[in-house]
């Protein structure tokens, strides 16, 4: 496979605009919130910024919703250096592949409620619909290549750099923006609830007393080009395993065959990776899961990792992107690793090497980011420092 450059990238969410001071802290970045499930408060990963709030076009105006704003404000952050590396490009050559899972239903909840209880009001589907991501970000830019959204729920934005390489590789486009959005929601919340997957704190991925995930929100979109970047996408590797519809193969077989996946297509061994970033989602199953699946593919090699998402809660369809964007700070930067959470490791997951101490004592060349889904879609990206 081609490794593809990075040429930019942004991650809006709850860390705040000081990623690294957020992921080496013992700081709570997390937001206690009632307004989401009833009589209940629950901790959510917010972002606490500014969304973009200029008006939009009156073509756009159907799609107008908390998540595609939300999704605006992260590409105006970053739009300038997008604007100078594809300013020779054909703008039919310039694709959009992004996930979600929630897409704008928050903003249709109110009026659902409304819609049940009186039935003679009109809803606007429009702005809930996946879809509408893509096509509304490939308007804004003005671009006319290829433009879709995908939702696998957890991966979704996993797959959308599987997809973008892809398109480079093959010639069918020659820089694609990339990345996952989603925005909390009473859906989301509510049906993670009912599943009794909900952390009553923050969340301890491999904790011995986990009990279940928070849920965030995220913005993170990159460029993908065919020019060499100081920090590449190497490869992907996907898998699909349909164990259950809501809970993983208990053996991690999919999730082993889409790191094998991505370490094959980066032609790289297990030993070169210097930092692996865990789905990591403190639910019991998925964490055994995952280390299952992490001794049986690095074996004796030890590698550093940890999970982010006592920090940053689930951010679904956006969790893969805003980790590719944790790892691409951490490839920039060289000077430090995301703590994982300080509480106690269970005992049966206490053999790997958890980030404890989050300085840097070696140059990190390669770092891999997993992520696993409902139905058993996995991905996982590896991504690396440019040789030339």
């Amino acid at each position: 496979m081609v490794a593809v450059g990075i040429a930019c990238g942004i991650g809006l969410s709850s860390l705040g605009d000081d990623v690294k001071a957020a992921l080496t802290s013992s700081e709570n970045t997390l937001t206690l919130r009632s307004d989401l499930l009833a009589d209940q408060t629950v901790q959510v990963g917010a972002y606490q910024g500014d969304l973009y709030s200029a008006e939009l076009p009156t073509a756009m105006k159907a799609i107008d919703s908390r998540n595609f704003r939300l999704a605006l404000t992260a590409l105006e952050k970053i739009k300038d250096r997008v604007d100078a590396h594809i300013k020779n490009i054909d703008q039919n050559r310039l694709a959009v592949i992004v996930g979600t899972s929630t897409s704008g239903i928050a903003d249709n909840e109110p009026v659902l409620k409304q819609y049940f209880e009186q039935k003679n009001v009109a809803v606007s589907y429009k702005k809930q619909e996946m879809g509408c991501l893509a096509r509304g970000l490939q308007a804004h830019l003005g671009w006319t290549g290829i433009a879709y959204t995908i939702s696998t729920a957890c991966s979704s934005s996993g797959k959308a750099f599987a997809a973008g390489q892809r398109l480079i590789e093959a010639g069918l486009a020659d820089a694609v923006l990339v990345g996952g959005v989603d925005t909390l929601c009473q859906l989301t919340l509510n049906g993670f609830n009912s599943l009794e997957s909900l952390s009553s704190q923050q969340c301890q991925p491999c904790g011995q007393r986990r009990d279940g995930i928070n849920i965030g929100e995220a913005a993170s979109l990159f460029l993908l080009t065919k020019d060499v970047a100081p920090v590449m996408l190497m490869g992907h590797g996907e898998s699909m395993d349909a164990w259950h519809i809501s809970a993983p193969h208990p053996e991690g077989i999919g999730a082993q065959s889409a790191m094998c996946r991505a370490l094959d297509a980066a032609a790289i061994s297990p030993s070169c990776i210097d930092y692996l970033n865990l789905h990591g989602t403190a639910t019991p199953q998925n964490d055994a899961m995952e280390i299952h699946a992490v001794r049986q593919v690095f074996g004796e090699n030890n590698v550093a990792l940890s999970s982010t998402k006592h920090k940053t809660g689930h951010c679904l369809g956006a969790a893969s992107a805003l980790e590719a964007y944790i790892c691409y700070r951490i490839l920039l930067d060289q000077s430090w690793l995301p703590l994982h959470q300080s509480g106690e490791i269970d005992m049966q997951l206490k053999d790997q090497n958890y980030v404890r101490d989050y300085k840097m004592n070696k140059p990190i060349c390669y770092v891999m980011s997993n992520s696993f889904a409902f139905g058993g879609s996995n991905v996982s990206l590896v991504f690396g420092i440019s040789k030339s």
